[in-house]
């Protein structure tokens, strides 16, 4: 009866839609009527499809590292879907939904391309959080709509965790003063602007506390003098014989390393070596050991080496600079971004510490040891990889004692770090002692710099680590 209702009245608006459960598609013949189905009342939810947004960077697709969610899963907005890693960083994807997943499109190890789907997701058709064309299709999401809050006609970047702890504090993010890149907010300026209204106390910073020394009575023993000599041990893996070729494509970080080291080698590359008589440093740095594991921190020599490098380059910022396509521009760069070479189950990554010029040594420790924690992990952010005006590589880490090392554009400039070795060396009066001595080679760009000014820069260097103590001088 409602069939044959339906066929003989010229409208159907009139119809309720609990009546629209019973119909069978097949009978709707007609389309201007079937479009008016096409909204009515829905039990089971509607599925939006949410896509891989564009993470920034030229990035086109990425490689799914680990899902936090699985099928059947309930998940709110910012909750964590998954982690990708493209060819620079991992970054975690969030949701913008509040709903159940109901379909993965991707497993492990496979490529995701940006604009794609990642998920599909049921949603509460009732609340209103999609619009109908998401129900058919969700529009790619750009970098600056995942990333953004569009406040008044003005983008105020925040990240969705940042967004997320405003929301739940009942915080404007239009009366928060970023203090980040590009003005973006950070977690801090969220907890710094809800102490201001409320006089709560704010809780550590990340960086470790400095604290003062324990009285001699309760100071820890100092790691015996006689210590032998670690020798690196090499790494044995199974070999398995195939029988067969195998092709397999560059992904990650590798992908990074091809493009990066085919610009590298278009600059034309000059080198520079010397030795650094480290004894002293050795001794000093025993010392500090113990103070810098009560605070937490695994003190090694690299810390002082960024560190003297950046005293270095505030008498040679050329160093610290950089060089347009067209070589007609310098770039002299405020902050000292000393980038770390590491060598990761990954691949060769470069990290680097902000704004080395105001950190002091134990700061930098601190800084390396969470670097050295997320890149062992896969972990490391944009934000880490990105911005590095000058490197230090330490091949002596694994075991070479020299290096010619190519330059990381768009720096100008590289050093490679031997192992430190025990050998005879004399000294003012002619007699033989047992030195600490570490070889660097340095490499830098021969268009701007020439050879006097990176000698210069690395005596300056070397001086420093020779007499640690002449760098209380000119520390900031």
């Amino acid at each position: 009866v409602c069939i044959h209702r339906v066929r003989s009245c010229s409208s159907i608006r009139f119809i309720k839609s609990k009546y629209v459960c019973v119909f069978d598609k097949s009978a709707l013949k007609f389309s201007h009527q079937q479009r008016l189905f096409r909204t009515s009342a829905v039990s089971c939810g509607q599925i939006v499809q949410f896509k891989l947004s564009d993470i920034g960077e030229g990035i086109t697709e990425v490689t799914v590292k680990e899902w936090y969610i699985k099928e059947g899963d309930s998940v709110s907005q910012f909750d964590n879907i998954c982690e990708v890693q493209s060819d620079k960083a991992s970054v975690t994807i969030t949701s913008r939904y509040d709903g159940i997943i109901r379909k993965l499109h991707y497993n492990l190890d496979e490529i995701a391309c940006v604009g794609k789907p990642l998920v599909d997701i049921e949603i509460d058709a009732s609340k209103g959080l999609a619009s109908e064309e998401d129900v058919v299709e969700t529009p790619p999401v750009s970098h600056e709509e995942h990333t953004h809050q569009e406040i008044k006609g003005l983008k105020t970047l925040a990240t969705p965790a940042v967004r997320r702890l405003a929301m739940e504090n009942n915080i404007k993010l239009s009366e928060v003063v970023g203090t980040g890149k590009d003005k973006r907010i950070l977690k801090e300026d969220i907890l710094n602007y809800l102490a201001k209204q409320t006089g709560a106390i704010l809780p550590p910073s990340p960086k470790a506390e400095i604290m003062p020394p324990l009285p001699k009575s309760e100071t820890v023993p100092a790691a015996p003098k006689d210590k032998a000599h670690k020798i690196p041990v090499p790494v044995f893996r199974p070999i398995v014989f195939s029988g067969k070729d195998k092709t397999e494509p560059i992904t990650g970080f590798h992908k990074t390393m091809v493009k990066t080291m085919s610009a590298a080698l278009k600059i034309p590359h000059f080198g520079y070596s010397d030795e650094v008589d480290l004894t002293q440093l050795v001794q000093l740095r025993e010392e500090l050991k113990p103070l810098a594991q009560i605070r937490g921190v695994k003190l090694s020599f690299m810390p002082f080496f960024i560190k003297a490098a950046s005293l270095g380059l505030l008498q040679y910022p050329i160093l610290n600079a950089s060089l347009d396509e067209s070589c007609k521009n310098v770039t002299y760069k405020a902050s000292h971004n000393i980038g770390v070479a590491m060598d990761t189950e990954q691949g060769l990554i470069v990290p680097n510490v902000k704004n080395v010029q105001v950190c002091s040594v134990f700061e930098i420790a601190s800084e390396l040891n969470r670097l050295k924690s997320l890149g062992s992990t896969g972990q490391l952010g944009t934000n880490d990889l990105n911005g590095g005006t000058f490197t230090l590589s330490n091949i002596g880490t694994v075991g070479g004692t020299y290096a010619k090392a190519v330059i990381l554009p768009p720096e100008v400039a590289i050093g490679a770090l031997g192992k430190i070795q025990v050998l005879p060396r004399f000294n003012g009066k002619g007699e033989v002692f047992q030195a600490q001595i570490m070889n660097v080679s340095w490499s830098a760009d021969h268009r701007i710099i020439d050879g006097a000014t990176m000698a210069r820069f690395s005596n300056l260097w070397k001086s420093y680590l020779e007499n640690p103590a002449s760098m209380l001088l000119d520390l900031k």
